[in-house]
């Protein structure tokens, strides 16, 4: 559903990613891997609209949106949980909810609302409370969860784990696999390789903003090599 097409993208004349290409299998989960720095999350935000591409294709649906504005990608299925989450932390759970959902006809409302919770009950529990009163985990369920409110068929998760406790990275993963199990696709960046190639179908692995290895992600984690010199597995 989603193909980069020798994508290169960065901040006015710096170049963070070079002619990337990948393809996003519908109903999968990709996992983008590699150190810090690499062009990650870059990558992530070229494909919302707030990084410039610099060159080549992001084509949803084969149609290349490269040129559309970040709230259009939105409207087309493309949504993200970026890295820091960015909540408005001034704001109640549910009136970030609110947020996330107002592309959509206010119908929808409590049916996308009670989906979110269902994936996150936490969240239903703390509801009437200040995003800025949450823990970080109960942040990080907050991003995906207003992410999700737009009715995505892409959503893109960066930087899952970081700073998490085991307990809640459990949950959260718990919920990617039912996102699968939804039909929605998901690209993740996630610093925690090992819990990234336990629930991902494919995998990228980016250097210096170039792709170094993709495949699948079982065939990533018997490759010796591949393990040690760029996902810290020994």
């Amino acid at each position: 559903m989603l193909e980069l097409h020798n994508l290169s993208c960065g901040y006015g004349p710096f170049q963070a990613v070079h002619e990337l290409s990948l393809t996003l299998r519908p109903g999968t989960i990709t996992g983008l891997l590699g150190p810090n720095g690499a062009g990650k999350s870059s990558t992530l935000m070229s494909v919302a609209g707030h990084v410039g591409v610099q060159g080549g294709q992001i084509r949803l649906d084969g149609v290349d949106i490269a040129a559309l504005p970040p709230t259009e990608r939105v409207r087309r299925g493309i949504a993200i949980a970026p890295e820091g989450r960015r909540l408005f932390k001034d704001l109640t759970v549910l009136d970030n909810l609110r947020v996330g959902g107002v592309i959509q006809p206010a119908a929808h409302f409590a049916h996308d609302r009670d989906y979110v919770l269902s994936l996150f009950p936490r969240l239903g529990e703390r509801l009437n409370s200040l995003a800025g009163n949450l823990s970080g985990g109960e942040q990080q369920m907050l991003a995906i969860g207003r992410a999700l409110m737009t009715r995505p068929r892409l959503v893109m998760i960066d930087e899952l784990s970081l700073g998490l406790m085991p307990k809640v990275i459990d949950l959260c993963y718990q919920a990617l696999r039912r996102l699968r199990e939804d039909g929605m696709t998901v690209l993740l960046v996630e610093q925690n390789t090992e819990r990234a190639l336990a629930v991902a179908d494919d995998i990228c692995v980016l250097e210096s903003g170039r792709a170094v290895w993709q495949g699948s992600a079982a065939d990533a984690a018997n490759d010796p090599m591949l393990a040690q010199a760029y996902l810290g597995l020994h």
